[in-house]
């Protein structure tokens, strides 16, 4: 069974940035989304660069998640994925957003010189109005708190998907405002890394893979559960005997786990006809198995450490601050907070 296509980490230069990203533990397992528009770049960029920070985002969960327990659970849950898939915690560092609560001092600091109009354009802001949802603060701010999490650390690059490009902009606008009305270089402004060939994974229904629109597909979920989730996959009606679309999701989907040989047959057979939605379909879900089965073996035996995930996140923790103190010292300092600098 072929690999997916190789990562382009390597268009980079070596040893040179400061990585940082993270995920909201919002669900039980992360999606092909979640992996082949990031997990798969931590992993490839830890071996890349000198220091790599990766955290849990449970703070951000609790704009969506109201229970204590379960919030623990899906933190646990992204944990044991990380890990299992191939995350390194003697190499980079991997940690849970609220084990630092200085970040949210960081975001105040920052909510205090942020105009309301850059909050509202913010995408999810923006389409939770049009909706007519009932907003609530943290969801107004919470690109703040985002801003926050990048800029503690002095982060120069942070891998995201295309759709959060916007995030950066916005944490680069704060920086560049802070720094310029506090005249200090306290904060790095950091880039976005995007890869082209997967920014943006589709789901089962041909929108952006994503938990809130119910179209993912889990990295270790069980086989039948795996099974119903790619057979779902939404396609056109055409008969076995037309030629196909080949930028319909099931094709895009199949084409993470192909090799360029093999997708350039795949497609050729697709336009000429003859190739049924079925077949493709059942390769996929043959190809998902393969190719997280290693992974899957080692979160189900990390599942019974909880003291060993523990210990790594609180180490974790331990390193990210020794990054944040001289950033917060200085935002502290610049800003006239605290007590003065002894003469």
């Amino acid at each position: 069974m072929s690999s997916p296509s190789e990562s382009k980490t390597d268009k980079l230069p070596k040893r040179a940035l400061r990585v940082l990203s993270g995920t909201k533990p919002t669900g039980e397992h992360l999606h092909l989304g979640n992996y082949f528009g990031a997990l798969r770049q931590f992993v490839a960029l830890q071996q890349e660069h000198d220091v790599a920070l990766y955290f849990i985002a449970d703070y951000h969960s609790m704009t969506t998640v109201r229970n204590a327990a379960t919030r623990r659970q899906n933190t646990f849950a992204v944990a044991l994925d990380y890990l299992a898939a191939g995350l390194d915690p003697d190499r980079a560092i991997l940690f849970r957003q609220s084990d630092l609560p200085e970040v949210t001092e960081l975001t105040w600091i920052l909510t205090s010189i942020t105009p309301m109009g850059m909050l509202e354009r913010a995408h999810a802001y923006k389409a939770a109005m049009d909706k007519g949802e009932d907003i609530e603060h943290g969801l107004f701010t919470y690109p703040v708190l985002m801003a926050a999490d990048i800029l503690l650390y002095g982060s120069h690059l942070v891998p995201v998907g295309r759709d959060q490009k916007q995030h950066i902009e916005m944490a680069r606008d704060m920086a560049q405002r802070f720094n310029r009305l506090y005249k200090t270089d306290a904060l790095v402004l950091p880039e976005p890394f995007i890869l082209d060939d997967t920014a943006t994974v589709p789901g089962t229904d041909g929108r952006k893979m994503s938990k809130s629109y119910d179209n993912t597909i889990s990295m270790f979920a069980a086989k039948g559960r795996l099974k119903k989730s790619v057979m779902g996959i939404v396609t056109d009606s055409a008969p076995v005997e037309d030629p196909k679309d080949t930028s319909q999701a099931v094709f895009e989907l199949w084409s993470l786990f192909a090799t360029e040989v093999e997708r350039e047959e795949m497609f050729a057979r697709a336009t000429a006809g003859g190739l049924g939605y079925g077949e493709v379909k059942k390769d996929l879900l043959a190809r998902v198995m393969d190719y997280f089965e290693p992974m899957r073996a080692r979160r189900t035996a990390l599942e019974g450490k909880s003291d060993e995930i523990e210990s790594i996140l609180r180490s974790g923790a331990e390193r990210a601050r020794a990054l944040a103190t001289p950033v917060m010292e200085a935002c502290r300092s610049a800003a006239g907070l605290g007590p003065p600098p002894s003469v």
